[in-house]
């Protein structure tokens, strides 16, 4: 935030919000607790629960710890709503099939295949 400081907000979570566009008092009061919190998550940062709770908590005057706790339920269906609306994120690889690709020893012969004609014990089958 700008030079004013709110009530649960540190030097850490100003600055998430400065960099997300939210620079004031009103500008959090514009978009709430949960848009603001979304605005940080969907930016790359890694937030946790207490930051929706504290963006509350700055937005109504009291301590983070004193949310009460129906509130707090409140406040995750409304996140969990508005994530739910969100189009996916750009630039997110989509779940699928992971290969390993490993380099060094280029000299290194490549594994053994196993066809499986073999039997048990590594002999023939004459007796």
């Amino acid at each position: 935030m700008s030079t004013e400081r709110l009530r649960n907000i540190g030097p850490k979570s100003a600055a998430w919000l400065r960099q997300v566009g939210l620079r004031s008092v009103e500008d959090l009061q514009a978009i709430g607790a949960v848009g603001a919190f979304l605005k940080v998550r969907r930016a790359g940062f890694k937030p946790s629960l207490n930051l929706l709770y504290s963006l509350e908590g700055a937005l109504v005057g009291s301590h983070w710890q004193e949310i009460p706790e129906a509130r707090r339920h409140q406040l995750l269906a409304e996140l969990e709503e508005a994530s739910a609306r969100l189009p996916a994120q750009r630039g997110t690889p989509v779940g699928g099939p992971v290969s390993t690709t490993r380099y060094g020893d280029d000299d290194a012969a490549p594994p053994a295949e196993d066809d499986g004609a073999d039997s048990e014990d590594g002999g023939s089958d004459e007796d």
